[in-house]
């Protein structure tokens, strides 16, 4: 069950957040074997004169970025399997947004499953059930 928030540099593109939802849902599903079915996206843009790297506008660098989150429950992927979606994400995310910094980030949170869930029950709860 991945919570993903992605926060792009820009202006509101239902367009492109649509194809960046698809995109980021299925790299996550394919890289740390998640059920689609259970996947949430939250896109959201940042002006690039209100995003600062270094001290410095993304609108003055020239450059756009990005922040990826996903949650997800803590131990239920391996060190490697979480390597291998921060390299491929970063990659995909730099080609479908363009000229990124490479200060742009991926980052995977480790949630307690008794503290993690959906639909009013925990992760926890659901392991504990059997389902």
């Amino acid at each position: 069950m991945p919570g993903i928030k992605l926060t792009v540099s820009g202006n509101g593109d239902t367009g492109l957040s649509e194809h960046l939802a698809t995109e980021v849902s299925a790299l996550t599903c394919s890289v740390l074997e998640k059920e689609l079915g259970k996947t949430m996206v939250v896109i959201r843009y940042i002006p690039p004169e209100q995003w600062f790297i270094a001290g410095r506008s993304l609108a003055s660098l020239g450059k756009n970025s990005f922040r990826l989150e996903v949650t997800i429950t803590e131990e239920t992927n391996t060190k490697g399997q979480k390597a291998e979606y921060q390299r491929q994400a970063f990659e995909l995310l730099s080609t479908l947004i363009g000229n990124v910094h490479p200060h742009s980030n991926v980052h995977v949170i480790d949630c307690a499953a008794t503290s993690y869930g959906y639909g009013g029950l925990t992760q926890e709860y659901r392991y504990q059930r059997g389902g």
